[in-house]
């Protein structure tokens, strides 16, 4: 499949679920993504493929980011460290405070999971407003590592995310 098939069939399957969480907000459902074996295997191998050089590690966000961020790595050869939601890991954390398209919340990885000079690749299914990337760029300087790059299954152009990530290098397999 050819990355203009790809898009093609990404913005297919990706439906849209109007005031979902709430009211004004229009959701973006990747499961009939998911759900299709061949696809989602060809935008894992695409998310990896556009890695610039070594990764050591992936940093996946909570939640759709585990989804897509552990098969990058795999596929990379890379390890996976999940950015989870306050609260949800057991030993001493680095935590970092963001704002949501539709309100805010808080990000922490474990304190001794990232190496001081590794090489980190951020992934998550949906750049929206920027601060759950931003917020994660953050935890993983404060940890000692390196960010070499953030991908994207898709990209809200409207919420203007990029700005919050300005410098970072940033791959986006759909724009919407």
């Amino acid at each position: 499949m050819t990355e203009d098939q790809l898009v093609e069939r990404v913005r297919e399957l990706i439906h849209d679920v109007p005031d979902y969480p709430e009211p004004g907000v229009v959701f973006k459902d990747i499961t009939p993504l998911l759900a299709d074996g061949p696809v989602f295997r060809a935008v894992v191998d695409h998310m990896a493929g556009t890695a610039p050089g070594r990764v050591d590690l992936v940093v996946g966000m909570e939640a759709r980011g585990f989804i897509l961020g552990a098969p990058v790595a795999a596929a990379l050869g890379a390890g996976f460290i999940p950015a989870r939601k306050a609260g949800k890991l057991p030993r001493e954390t680095v935590t970092g405070a963001y704002d949501l398209e539709y309100g805010s919340a808080v990000l922490e990885v474990h304190a001794d999971t990232i190496g001081h000079g590794a090489r980190v690749l951020v992934v998550d299914d949906v750049l929206a407003t920027g601060g759950t990337a931003a917020a994660t760029v953050e935890l993983i300087g404060r940890t000692g590592g390196e960010v070499v790059g953030l991908s994207f299954l898709m990209e809200l152009t409207f919420l203007h995310g990029r700005e919050k990530l300005d410098g970072q290098r940033l791959d986006v397999l759909v724009g919407f």
